[in-house]
């Protein structure tokens, strides 16, 4: 009964739900949560989890061939293209300088060249799925460390592909070696002569462009038609095993076949049906995965040599920082960015596992040899979220921001305008345009040294600099204007503008931006007397528009969302004293809620003589550009 399929996915199941909602309020994100599920319930913890975590495993590694399946859905090929200089030249790189520094360091050790070639090209490689999934978390994948590391990884991953074709190479040469003939690697093209397999693998590949390009789209068509969702989401699961399988037949990598397909599916009308139906199945095999990845380190193993075991993993972590460091500072990547991209990257990665495994089976490695290796990739592994905390909390404070303050000196301002605004992104954009239309000059403050060279180019007066700064203030004409609009995305920042401002430039009036509730009590409790939600205005034009649509009269719904905007603001200003008492901020809050919709009932029930029918008038309509049709 222990034994059986349901009780090891409640174990799972209860480890990963009990694990990771509290890593994540620690704030150590949900990777390393589903790590110490792992280690918790495997064989070295409380023993739930025995031999048969590496069957699971092998079931998990799954979930990493869908996540790859999705990157590749958010790709264009013409973005692939473009991003081929950082693919082919840091990650060749560090794939090819990694591997040589491991190599030698093993030869030192008394290890053959070829037992050192073998370990260094596996040492080589990252972990796609645990430094994607972090980087998502922390929202940097579409950032300089996003790209760098996934360009990096992705040739990584590529690179597993002539590795398993080298390994058994080394394994001819190698001391003691056995090479076994077993039938698990076995594949369609393995009694095949050299050009007949280099011809299926490029058929296999070819197959996948062209049906992706060619046959999916018709068959997703026919099967959309059917109009039944369970339908679509089997397809799409059959797609990806199918690839898989093809790939692994042929002694491909089914990652990269399926990245692959996800390339070419990129710009199909069903990308966003396939992301929806895919992404439930990759987040829980991800977290089986990593998981399992806790389950299988072997603390036995590190028990009995933890000094040698650490100092490996210290070594490993180590001689990647350092290559890709120096590599992040040849290809001129900003210092954050590269110190970032170097931390991601810096450990072993679960291709590893597979390669250990079969380069034992092929007689390259000796089992002894591969065991405590193992043994420290899964523990770089689970290091990665610490690392990353480190470099984010310990090592940019005190040395990334100076050297971004280095990068670009603040721009030379004369301003003499009666508003300054600080953040110039999707809110203060709109907020200055119009002031500008309406023949109000601005002087505008941006810390984002891109975004000010890109408005710029659009004959923006955009300057560069920090608003927190008194003496840029000045320059910006502080000193003369009348007010000061807040519109940056970082209530922090905005509270220290705010201190600045009524130290040094108290006759400005502030009116400032928050994102939400909270960020306003925290502006509130600063005594800022102007305080705007970002979205507030535009959800209650969306709940207006959805009550005329619906039938109201225009003149109701306006009436309706100009009492519901002052009740709510009036509230805001009466609940953020009660705040930080939480059973009279609940109970109050629920009467506030409860007397708007009283009120507003009333007012729909009982409209009287307020109802005016003129108020719709296609003339007034013709004045704002809508026809009476809108």
């Amino acid at each position: 009964m222990h034994d059986g399929f349901f009780y090891q996915a409640f174990i799972y199941l209860s480890a990963a739900v009990i694990a990771v909602p509290i890593a994540k309020r620690l704030g150590l994100g949900s990777v390393l949560g589903y790590l110490i599920a792992g280690i918790a319930i495997g064989p070295y913890g409380l023993g739930f989890i025995g031999e048969e975590g590496e069957d699971v495993m092998h079931f998990a590694e799954f979930g990493v061939v869908m996540m790859l399946f999705l990157i590749g859905l958010e790709l264009q090929p013409s973005l692939l293209w473009r991003m081929r200089g950082p693919i082919l030249g840091m990650g060749g790189l560090q794939v090819a300088v990694t591997t040589g520094i491991i190599m030698a360091i093993a030869m030192i050790a008394g290890l053959t060249w070829n037992i050192s070639l073998a370990i260094g090209m596996i040492l080589a490689l990252s972990s796609t799925a645990i430094v994607l999934q972090t980087l998502n978390e922390k929202g940097l994948m579409k950032t300089d460390t996003g790209n760098t590391s996934f360009a990096v990884l992705l040739f990584q991953d590529i690179a597993v592909i002539p590795m398993l074709a080298a390994l058994p190479l080394l394994a001819l040469s190698a001391t003691n070696a056995v090479v076994t003939s077993g039938d698990d690697h076995s594949t369609w093209i393995s009694g095949l002569a050299v050009w007949q397999q280099t011809l299926v693998v490029f058929g296999a590949v070819a197959g996948i462009v062209v049906g992706g390009r060619y046959i999916t789209r018709p068959v997703f068509r026919f099967i959309a038609s059917t109009r039944l969702r369970e339908v679509f989401t089997a397809a799409s699961l059959l797609l990806i095993i199918g690839i898989a399988l093809l790939m692994s037949s042929v002694g491909l990598s089914p990652a990269l076949g399926t990245f692959l397909a996800g390339v070419v599916l990129a710009g199909s009308e069903y990308r966003h049906e396939l992301e929806s139906d895919i992404e439930p199945f990759k987040g829980l095999l991800l977290g089986l995965f990593f998981i399992a990845v806790g389950v299988s380190i072997d603390f036995n193993l590190v028990g009995d040599q933890p000094g040698m075991i650490l100092s490996l993993v210290a070594l490993l972590n180590v001689v990647k920082l350092i290559v890709l460091l120096i590599l992040g500072k040849v290809f001129r990547m900003g210092f954050d960015s590269n110190l970032l991209t170097a931390f991601a990257l810096a450990q072993g990665g679960e291709f590893a596992f597979v390669l250990f495994s079969f380069a034992i089976q092929e007689g390259v490695i000796p089992a002894q040899t591969a065991a405590p290796l193992i043994a420290v990739v899964a523990l770089s592994m689970a290091a990665t979220p610490l690392l990353m905390i480190i470099a984010e909390r310990l090592i940019l404070p005190h040395i990334g921001t100076p050297e971004r303050d280095e990068e670009r000196e603040p721009d030379e301002i004369h301003g003499e305008n009666p508003v300054i605004i600080a953040g110039y992104g999707r809110f203060g954009t709109i907020v200055g345009r119009l002031l500008t239309a309406n023949g109000i000059g601005t002087t505008v403050l941006d810390l984002d040294a891109d975004n000010v060279d890109m408005l710029r180019k659009l004959d923006m007066k955009v300057f560069y600099g920090d608003a927190s700064r008194h003496d840029l203030l000045h320059s910006a004409g502080a000193d003369e204007a009348k007010l000061i609009i807040l519109a940056i995305d970082d209530t922090e920042k905005t509270l220290e503008i705010v201190h600045t401002v009524r130290k040094h430039f108290g006759h400005l009036k502030i009116m400032t931006r928050a994102g939400n509730r909270l960020e306003s009590y925290k502006l509130l409790d600063a005594e800022v007397p102007h305080v705007y939600r970002e979205t507030f205005d535009t959800s209650i034009r969306l709940a207006t528009d959805a009550m005329e649509l619906l039938g109201s009269h225009p003149y109701q719904a306006h009436r309706a969302a100009m009492i519901f905007r002052r009740r709510d603001e009036a509230d805001l200003l009466e609940l953020a004293s009660m705040r930080h008492d939480p059973g009279a901020y609940i109970t109050t809050a629920r009467e506030r809620i409860q007397d708007m919709e009283r009120t507003l009932t009333n007012e729909r029930e009982n409209p009287g003589e307020q109802r005016d029918v003129g108020w719709d008038s296609e003339s007034l309509r013709a004045d704002f550009g809508e026809s009476a049709t809108d």
